[in-house]
């Protein structure tokens, strides 16, 4: 199963332990909206992982 994890901002230490644990077992990909901001290959990845989870 593949995961995106899309970041908005720069994640604190606690959702940094949160994200890996829902990625464990899982390809996970992060795309960091706050240093990237191709919107092409965002909506790419989205459609071509399993599950999008989105961190403020």
């Amino acid at each position: 199963m593949t995961q995106l994890q899309v970041v908005k901002t720069p994640p604190q230490p606690s959702a940094v332990f949160l994200m890996r644990a829902l990625g464990e077992g899982k390809e996970v990909t992060r795309f960091n909206l706050y240093e990237d901001r191709d919107y092409d290959r965002l909506v790419f990845l989205i459609f071509t992982h399993d599950e999008v989870i989105s961190w403020w």
